[in-house]
């Protein structure tokens, strides 16, 4: 499955830190990309993750906060080559899940 080239730019943009997401979310408003959509998605989900590790860490146990930041950068590395060989997003259950949970980025 190859994507067009501005789907999968916009898609590799959207893993590049939190302001790369919103970039390629204004990006992909007009026209609508699905493939870049799904990795939008994605990384949202993936940076709640983070934000979650943050939180985990700081007042539950730095051991859990380690290990959902370690999780989800390797999440992370993960869903950036896939953007780069233009697959869609493929972590086990939770890309299905963000992309069922955010529908608003649509």
């Amino acid at each position: 499955m190859s994507e067009s080239p501005s789907a999968k730019s916009i898609a590799i943009i959207a893993y590049i830190t939190f302001i790369g997401t919103l970039i390629a979310y204004f990006m992909n408003r007009e026209p609508k990309h699905t493939f870049a959509t799904k990795h939008i998605q994605n990384m949202f989900g993936l940076l709640l993750v983070l934000f979650c590790a943050q939180v985990a860490y700081r007042y539950m146990n730095p051991i859990i906060g380690d290990t959902l930041w370690i999780a989800a950068f390797i999440a992370w590395a993960f869903s950036l080559v896939t953007a780069i060989i233009g697959k869609k997003p493929s972590i086990p259950f939770l890309s299905n899940k963000f992309e069922e949970w955010f529908q608003f980025l649509k």
